[in-house]
């Protein structure tokens, strides 16, 4: 599976800043600091895109956890809602920091799980903030995810019927 998203380098400063915040947020709720959870956060915070946790146990920088612990850290961090969970292709799931005032649309390759940021301005933001006005709710998300065949594999998938 590639998690090929383009991504947008953040400066070390704002990884840094990221990351003390959510440690700050997690020892609020009682949990521990230690240098596997920094070095995932940094990760995460330094990569700004969606990876599975295989994605994750093969990054150089985490090679000193294993499956079962990156699995219990990630888990942690959507507990915390400090990282969303993206069903982003039927075959894996994804997990991604929560970068506050960051959004991202994705459209996803259903034949290979190539994954790429739509860069383009999206039309639903306008439509959270109405309802967080209209409705009262706080923190409103979506998720915008577009599939379809990308140019690598349309040559090896036969043509599907229109839409109408």
């Amino acid at each position: 599976m590639k998690a090929t998203a383009c991504h947008h380098p953040q400066q070390p400063q704002e990884v840094n800043l990221l990351v003390e915040n959510c440690v700050a947020k997690l020892r609020s709720r009682g949990l521990r600091r230690s240098q596997g959870l920094e070095a995932l956060l940094h990760h995460m915070a330094a990569h700004h895109r969606p990876a599975t946790l295989a994605d994750l146990s093969r990054v150089q920088d985490l090679a000193s956890l294993d499956q079962a612990t990156i699995y219990r850290l990630v888990m942690k961090l959507e507990s915390a809602s400090l990282v969303r969970r993206l069903g982003l292709h039927e075959r894996a799931t994804y997990f991604q920091l929560v970068v506050p005032g960051h959004h991202h649309d994705y459209l996803v390759c259903t034949s290979c799980g190539k994954i790429e940021d739509v860069e383009l301005t999206c039309p639903v933001e306008p439509l959270e903030r109405e309802i967080m006005a209209r409705r009262g709710y706080s923190h409103v998300y979506h998720e915008l995810e577009f599939f379809g065949i990308c140019p690598a594999c349309a040559p090896a998938t036969p043509e599907a019927p229109a839409i109408l």
